[in-house]
């Protein structure tokens, strides 16, 4: 009878348990075409520079506001390599980086990895914008699932 009770005990804390599948520890194996019509990978990240990978669509609305939410405080992330990344075509790329004025941040990359979704299935993302902060050791510090606040992604980058 007791064994019985702890296996129920059991089963229904496994079944109330909310877990979320971990977040590696390491930048996603991502190929991305860039907006120059290269490609790029984890390896052309400078080393010894913290990354912020930014998994975002042009035409999500929370991606939007994000960047925006960013311009005033861009200086804060001038120390940072972002990339940007999203399963879009690569049009949809140039006309979200035109739009934000991106390129005149030269720490920004900005492209696509198509429909090969590797990003997408490695952090196992199941909405716009995700984003992942390394350090420059390469581990990851913080990710944010959700919009974080400004204030919040700063003070992560900064722990970077």
């Amino acid at each position: 009878m007791k064994k019985l009770l702890v296996a129920i005990t059991l089963l229904i804390v496994a079944g109330c348990s909310n877990a979320q599948p971990p977040i590696p520890p390491v930048i996603a194996p991502y190929k991305m075409l860039k907006l120059d019509n290269t490609w790029t990978t984890p390896a052309d990240l400078k080393k010894d520079k913290p990354v912020m990978l930014i998994y975002f669509a042009p035409d999500c609305s929370h991606c939007q506001k994000l960047i925006y939410d960013m311009k005033p405080v861009m200086k804060s992330f001038k120390d940072i390599q972002v990339v940007m990344i999203t399963f879009t075509d690569i049009r949809m790329v140039k006309t979200f980086n035109e739009d934000f004025g991106l390129s005149a941040y030269k720490n920004f990359t900005l492209g696509t990895e198509g429909y090969t979704y590797t990003a997408q299935k490695y952090y196992q993302m199941k909405t716009t914008p995700y984003i992942a902060i390394y350090a420059k050791d390469g581990h990851l510090v913080q990710a944010f699932e959700k919009v974080p606040k400004i204030p919040e992604l700063v003070a992560a980058v900064k722990k970077a």
